[in-house]
């Protein structure tokens, strides 16, 4: 992903590979951007990470996260898996290869959109929302 960030933006974005739990570099920063990274951490980190990333954004800067997420109801959230099998398996996906991404899915820690929403608001960011959302895939956006 950062080799195609790269290939993109070239010289006009900093790049940094680190440890979520970590502090980030100094800001301030104008964006910070995570793709499929942060359900990897618990509740707790992922609202000490939100806290952190709106420090070190500069008035109006903003935090984009496309993220896997939890359906907003135990029902919603098993809809959404048994969506995401059938999907897979219409995409021709073997049963090895379902299993193997089971057993991937099985270190996610998702939240809901409005879990996500929740957190940034209490880290301080006014507008946060979930701009695109598909079943268990949502980008959220938040301005600081």
């Amino acid at each position: 992903m950062l080799d195609r960030a790269r290939a993109a933006l070239g010289d006009r974005a900093r790049y940094v590979e680190a440890d979520l739990g970590a502090p980030l570099p100094d800001g301030p920063w104008d964006a910070v951007v995570s793709a499929l990274a942060i359900h990897h951490l618990d509740d707790a980190g992922k609202a000490a990470l939100f806290t952190r990333v709106h420090d070190a954004l500069r008035g109006g800067g903003v935090f984009v996260n496309a993220e896997q997420v939890a359906g907003p109801s135990p029902w919603l959230d098993k809809l959404y898996r048994e969506r995401h099998e059938r999907a897979a398996r219409e995409l021709g996906a073997t049963d090895a290869e379902w299993a193997d991404s089971l057993e991937r899915m099985a270190h996610d820690r998702c939240a809901s959109v409005e879990q996500h929403l929740e957190w940034l608001r209490e880290a301080g960011f006014a507008d946060a929302d979930c701009l695109f959302k598909d079943h268990r895939f949502a980008v959220i956006v938040a301005r600081r």
